[in-house]
């Protein structure tokens, strides 16, 4: 069966980004599209969302923080955002808002491609089957998680959607348990590159995956920190048949 291609939607106040983008993004087999932030959060309740949203974060009105909050409210769609600031300070919280990959302005469209391609790799719908020798359904602490529909479950049978980041990064946690994590191992395994000097995003991931357990970074038990070191899933994981 023929893969129809991913819809992608930029929002971005820059008339030439766009034109640049609608084109070469096209050209590498993509639907692109513009919109504003409205616009944007319309089409993720139309009959045709879109795969991944690129925002810029410098917007009138609404800048993309909001619409990343917004977003955040009634969708996973995956989220790589554009900066022309060097404030490290408003990626974080890009981050920490549900973003799923940044960009620096300027940047070249090649790289956007790439970082493109990494994030639908995580996050575009999972197969009706898994992989062999891989089972649908964990268990580690007081959780389960159905790679299948990627949610988490808790003790009361309440389930909660885990947007791709966060369920690409918890996957990696139960494939080491009890094993000490450094940053780099973390984002070498979760976005397939390097990370980049000073890189501080994993923190972030590490953070906002900590609060859909339910822990904070103070009192975590599940995902320690390993100061010096990096970060260690303590729970016991078990596959569930």
């Amino acid at each position: 069966m023929t893969i129809p291609p991913a819809t992608l939607i930029v929002v971005d106040d820059d008339p030439e980004i766009c034109e640049l983008l609608a084109d070469y993004l096209g050209r590498h087999g993509y639907r692109v599209f513009t919109a504003d932030g409205a616009q944007a959060l319309h089409s993720l309740r139309s009959e045709h969302a879109p795969d991944l949203l690129i925002v810029d974060l410098m917007l009138p009105g609404d800048d993309g923080f909001t619409i990343c909050r917004d977003v955040r409210k009634h969708s996973d769609v995956p989220i790589i955002m554009l900066t022309a600031s060097a404030d490290e300070t408003d990626r974080i919280l890009g981050l920490e808002l549900g973003a799923d990959d940044y960009l620096g302005k300027p940047f070249n469209p090649r790289e956007l491609l790439a970082r493109i391609k990494a994030v639908l790799r995580r996050t575009r719908s999972v197969p009706p089957t898994l992989p062999a020798g891989q089972a649908r359904w964990v268990s580690f602490g007081n959780w389960q998680l159905d790679r299948m529909t990627r949610e988490l479950i808790d003790l009361q049978g309440e389930r909660a959607a885990l947007s791709g980041a966060d369920f690409q990064l918890l996957q990696v946690f139960l494939a080491h348990p009890a094993k000490v994590l450094t940053r780099d191992d973390l984002y070498a395994l979760t976005r397939g590159r390097d990370a980049p000097p000073l890189d501080r995003s994993i923190d972030v991931h590490v953070c906002r995956l900590r609060q859909r357990l339910g822990e904070d970074a103070q009192h975590s038990q599940l995902i320690r920190t390993v100061r010096g070191a990096g970060y260690v899933l303590t729970a016991q994981v078990d596959a569930l048949t």
